[in-house]
């Protein structure tokens, strides 16, 4: 049985074709990081979920805080499993904005307590949850970083 090859007349000599860079973002440690990810999407979303519809009266900027915090983290999770520049932009922005949000509610709840009477995933640079949400972007900043698309 003969193969047949489709010829259209727009494809190039194979031999001239530049090896196409992989998108390498979602492989190796990179997985074990969309799972953490994945993890606090899960639980951020929850924990807001919960708070804000049963508790929203008694502390509404941190119930809204958290509900940004998981929507952060829902976008971090997708945006580092695909592949794309357009996608890692997406991922620096939502890890940097994870970034900046544990430093600032962190410094806010540790010094004026009273601004947060409920805790959210943030606060005191996340010491609720081990501190792994000020953790967890400086190892997304540094795999960004390594995983840079040229």
């Amino acid at each position: 049985m003969k193969e047949e090859h489709n010829v259209t007349g727009t494809e190039t000599n194979p031999a001239n074709r530049q090896p196409q860079p992989k998108d390498t973002r979602n492989t190796g440690p990179g997985r074990l990081l969309i799972a953490v990810y994945a993890i606090f999407a899960l639980s951020a979303t929850a924990r807001a979920g919960y708070q804000i519809a049963t508790k929203f009266a008694e502390a509404p900027l941190a119930h809204i805080l958290s509900a940004f915090a998981a929507v952060v983290y829902i976008v971090a999770t997708i945006s580092l499993a695909k592949p794309g520049r357009t996608w890692f932009k997406v991922s620096l922005a939502a890890v940097l904005t994870e970034l900046v949000g544990v430093l600032v509610v962190g410094a806010i709840s540790l010094f004026d307590p009273v601004a947060f009477p409920h805790d959210t995933v943030w606060s005191l640079f996340g010491r609720g949850y081990g501190f792994v949400p000020l953790i967890l972007p400086i190892l997304g900043l540094l795999w960004l970083n390594k995983r840079r698309p040229s």
